[in-house]
């Protein structure tokens, strides 16, 4: 399966606010618990940017995840 990159980044984005959401963070409190900006947070989860693995691997401990699994993207065709 050829997945793109646009496909990807589109669902890292919704994996991560579904995650916040469910732990009952705003964009602001996630932001602040990564120390990262506010806008770099909705910026990952509209998917208008490309994030790092750092940037991830914050998220992912803000959220207490394992990073694969806002990497474990499903797709269906």
């Amino acid at each position: 399966m050829n997945l793109s990159e646009d496909t990807f980044l589109i669902s890292l984005g919704i994996r991560i606010r579904q995650l916040r959401e469910k732990k009952k963070l705003s964009q602001q409190e996630l932001a602040n618990d990564c120390d990262i900006p506010k806008v770099q947070i909705g910026r990952i989860e509209r998917a208008e940017i490309n994030t790092t693995i750092r940037t991830i691997v914050k998220i992912a401990n803000a959220l207490e995840v394992h990073p694969k699994d806002l990497l474990d993207i499903k797709i269906t065709e």
